[in-house]
């Protein structure tokens, strides 16, 4: 499954009249997305993710739902009366949805091709799509929680909450530190002798990775898979990074990649790893800052203003990071990425905020505010393929003649 993430609640206001719909609307969006890019992905390859860097539509996914996280949790926390009670529920929520996520992503779901299910200990998986929310989400529930603000009035936007943008500053100064500052040795990694043609030892065959570098920001090399190997381990890493589909891994049509390919392109690689969590925390923040001025201002031109602003200005700083060499990469989540795609985020609910909510074309919307509302359940319908099978269930003659089976092996594996 794609990389993307719902909402972990629909709480965002205490009443039901101050509810604002364009939230649920632009959550719609991103699981609409989400469905798109999963789905027609493979068929359109345009749409799916960049192999590296770069961007494509299904890159903007995952920081959709960031930015909607953190908006949010600016209505759910504008009032906090006992703080403890406040934090223990935000852990409570974060690791419901982490734990959520280790079964729904950590393999002990087989998909479409396969009927079974059950995991192995030692090979699961621990990150995912929403592992990473759950991570965004409680960092920025802390921050709103704890952290001192002051009014709007009394001092202004960045200044009011100053030390929400301290802790956005040094979420990533610490990435950008460990991106460029750690040195990444030579290192090898085993793979069965069932899945390679290579000499093997232990019924194993080594793969070796030449590096002995610093800064390098490339799939084979970067300090942030180097973190991954050495604290969650290989076996638990994502299998199938999207890397493979770079000129250079050959990876066939069944998706096998070629002996011939970089020693790099075999090996497993976390999108959702530990140290983009970092930055990918940081996007939530920056989605709490727009969700202090839907809560703190009152007419639509100074929310709108404002709004426009703060994205203008963070596009512009993401561009000219990307310009002095800093790449936009999904799976590294690098600072210009960060906020490129949260500038990106935050132009979207705009629109829709003046679509919705100033205008008032509610009809026009409503099928993605109802997806926005049930995002999770439909995450997890999508994510267990369980709509899926479901469909997969009714076959003629024998179980392979189904429409899904179908639909693979015309269009997918055509």
């Amino acid at each position: 499954m794609a990389d993307y993430l719902p909402l972990p609640d629909s709480e965002l206001s205490n009443t039901r009249a101050t509810r604002v719909a364009s939230l649920d609307v632009f959550r719609g969006l991103c699981v609409f997305l989400m469905m798109v890019v999963d789905y027609a992905g493979s068929v359109f390859p345009i749409i799916s993710h960049s192999p590296w860097n770069g961007i494509h539509l299904a890159d903007f996914v995952m920081p959709f739902f960031l930015f909607i996280a953190g908006l949010s949790l600016a209505l759910v926390y504008k009032k906090v009366t006992n703080r403890v009670d406040a934090t223990w529920k935000a852990l409570f929520r974060a690791v419901k949805l982490f734990l959520l996520g280790v079964l729904l992503q950590g393999g002990y779901l087989h998909g479409v091709t396969s009927l079974t299910y059950g995991v192995d200990i030692e090979k699961i998986r621990w990150m995912g799509v929403l592992q990473r929310i759950s991570i965004g989400y409680v960092v920025a529930a802390l921050c709103e929680i704890w952290l001192p603000y002051r009014t709007w009035r009394e001092v202004g936007f960045f200044k009011g909450f100053y030390w929400h943008w301290c802790v956005a500053f040094s979420l990533s100064a610490i990435y950008l530190w460990l991106s460029y500052a750690l040195y990444v040795p030579d290192w090898q990694f085993m793979v069965p002798t069932s899945a390679s043609s290579l000499p093997s030892s232990n019924n194993s065959s080594v793969y070796s990775v030449k590096c002995s570098v610093r800064g390098d920001l490339g799939p084979a090399c970067n300090s942030a898979g180097m973190i991954d190997r050495y604290i969650l381990g290989f076996d638990h890493l994502y299998m199938k990074p999207v890397y493979r589909n770079l000129k250079e891994c050959n990876i066939s049509a069944k998706g096998q990649v070629s002996e011939s390919s970089p020693p790099w392109c075999h090996t497993p690689f976390d999108p959702e790893g530990i140290l983009s969590s970092l930055t990918a925390a940081a996007t939530c923040i920056i989605g709490l800052q727009y969700g202090h001025i839907l809560a703190h201002l009152q007419d639509h031109k100074g929310r709108l203003n404002n709004w426009s602003l703060f994205s203008i200005s963070s596009v512009v700083l993401g561009l000219f990071l990307a310009f002095i060499g800093i790449p936009v990469n999904k799976s590294l989540y690098t600072v210009s990425y960060m906020l490129i795609t949260s500038a990106s985020a935050g132009i979207t609910f705009c629109a829709f905020y003046l679509l919705v909510d100033v205008y008032g074309y509610r009809r026009l919307t409503s099928v993605l505010e109802w997806m926005g509302l049930h995002s999770l359940s439909i995450f997890v319908l999508i994510t267990s393929n369980l709509a899926v099978i479901a469909i997969q269930g009714f076959y003629l003659t024998a179980p392979q003649n189904n429409i899904v089976h179908w639909i693979i092996t015309r269009f997918v594996h055509a």
